[in-house]
């Protein structure tokens, strides 16, 4: 049975590796093509999928991107998290650990927190580009719907719904009609998001998700109860 479950483990591991490797080729492959759903408001009209090659990438002007995060910059701890908001383990890090972490080390600032995309797929860009629709003043707050709700929003994977569904996400965020649509419309923005997780992600060495970067080390996915020891030795030393 410890072979039998070991076996599976790896095999989850191994395709979530292949899938980010096949989400950083989708989109390369697609290069300055825009994707278009429909003339109708029901799906973003144009949202490009990223540069074709690392090299490009790398030429991307991504200095609009402003970094998500919480808690005192000066921190003894720093932690970045890579995730997708299609990804369910992404989710039930989001609506478990994260929670507890941001009650015992973020609200207290003992902790800096960063959230950075990883893109499998479009409808993860899309989602971002709700979240980041009114700069940091409510990311992590409709991040928290996203992720809360990710199921639902998802749905049967139907392009038009999961655009309806994310807009609703984001009025029920405050959010105005005019104000998702410019964000969703917005092309320049999208290619720069892309770009920006390619860059991010080929220099940190990400290859699955959730991703955690505490003080510069990488760690893959853990529990609550494994990432505090580590914090905890940390703020320590």
């Amino acid at each position: 049975m410890y072979y039998q479950s070991r076996n599976a483990e790896i095999t989850k591991v191994t395709l979530m590796k292949r899938m980010i490797i096949a989400g950083v080729s989708s989109l390369a492959f697609a290069a300055g093509a825009f994707f278009w759903m429909g003339s109708g408001p029901s799906t973003p009209p144009a949202l490009p999928f990223g540069a074709a090659s690392a090299q490009e990438a790398a030429e991307v002007d991504t200095s609009s991107i402003v970094e998500m995060s919480l808690g005192q910059k000066d921190s003894k701890v720093s932690i970045v998290e890579y995730a997708s908001f299609t990804c369910p383990h992404c989710a039930n890090f989001h609506k478990g650990p994260f929670k507890k972490l941001k009650a015992e080390y973020l609200d207290n600032d003992k902790v800096h927190f960063t959230y950075r995309d990883v893109y499998f797929d479009r409808f993860g860009l899309w989602a971002s580009m709700v979240a980041r629709c009114d700069g940091e003043k409510r990311f992590f707050g409709i991040s928290d719907m996203i992720y809360t709700q990710q199921k639902e929003w998802i749905g049967n994977g139907d392009p038009v719904e999961i655009s309806k569904n994310l807009r609703k996400i984001g009025k029920i965020a405050g959010l105005g009609e005019d104000q998702l649509e410019a964000c969703l419309s917005d092309t320049d923005k999208a290619k720069a998001l892309v770009a920006w997780y390619q860059q991010n992600a080929a220099r940190d060495d990400v290859t699955s998700t959730p991703t955690l970067i505490i003080n510069g080390k990488k760690y893959s996915n853990m529990s609550y109860a494994d990432l505090k020891v580590i914090i905890d030795e940390k703020l320590a030393e």
